[in-house]
């Protein structure tokens, strides 16, 4: 088993949950973050007054997968991200050791 991590660009969250769903992903963990890569920070305009934006606001997502779904969700993520311009995100995908379904106390691939 597998946990895939996304970061995003976060007007494409829909494309990318859209994506995931016609590859099967029945479930996922979305959550609003901050960070910068690349693209650093911005500068933006308020009321007249110019200021550093450092860290850019980005959506997190994260999937628990079988070994065999690993390669489909990581270019179903791909698919919906990219927009080929800089700060569309990254990808990690990391091992996963043990998944309870506390509900039912199923254990690992029959808890996803």
């Amino acid at each position: 088993m597998k946990i895939v991590t996304a970061i995003i660009k976060p007007f494409k969250l829909d494309d990318v949950r859209d994506a995931l769903g016609e590859v099967g992903v029945k479930g996922m963990t979305v959550t609003e973050v901050k960070g910068f890569g690349r693209q650093k920070g911005h500068t933006e305009l308020y009321r007249g007054a110019e200021y550093v934006v450092d860290f850019v606001p980005k959506i997190k997502i994260e999937v628990a997968v079988s070994e065999e779904a690993i390669e489909p969700v990581v270019e179903a993520i791909i698919k919906g991200a990219k927009s080929n311009k800089i700060g569309d995100g990254k990808i990690f995908v990391y091992d996963l050791d043990k998944v309870v379904r506390i509900r039912t106390g199923e254990l690992d691939e029959d808890a996803l």
